[in-house]
């Protein structure tokens, strides 16, 4: 691939750029709060701070046009998003999703700071999945 096709994938236009600083803010707060696990006290505030990086993240997402295919699929009064509304990337996302809503609604509930590690972990394990899922899909669909 190209120099310049992978530049325009993650740095095309401002949504592109702004979603690749944001999923590198997110690996970043992923991999820094793993690397310093052994100096974090309390996981439960952890975990809602990046709780609500990965809300913004999905407020702002329309790296994949989703919200497009979406629309289509009901009126198609507009262009599908880059892949249909029943795929691969589409179903594993939703599974991503899922698993990290159940971690955000289980980290206040776990009584032990160990347990919201725990969750922390299942919740960082989902939005990794989405991100890598979804960025080798838009990498395939470039070919």
């Amino acid at each position: 691939m190209g120099g310049q096709i992978r530049m325009k994938l993650y740095l095309g236009n401002m949504v592109t750029t702004v979603t690749t600083l944001m999923i590198v803010s997110l690996v970043g707060f992923v991999g820094y709060s793993i690397s310093n696990r052994s100096n974090i006290n309390f996981w439960g505030r952890r975990a809602c701070l990046f709780w609500h990086m990965v809300l913004l993240y999905a407020a702002l997402q329309p790296r994949d046009g989703l919200d497009k295919t979406i629309q289509y699929t009901i009126d198609g009064s507009c262009n599908p998003g880059i892949f249909s509304l029943v795929s691969v990337p589409n179903i594993i996302g939703c599974v991503g999703a899922a698993i990290i809503i159940i971690a955000a609604i289980a980290t206040p509930i776990a009584k032990s700071q160990h347990m919201r590690e725990i969750w922390f972990y299942v919740m960082s394990g989902g939005v990794m999945l989405k991100i890598v899922v979804m960025e080798i899909a838009r990498i395939i669909q470039m070919f």
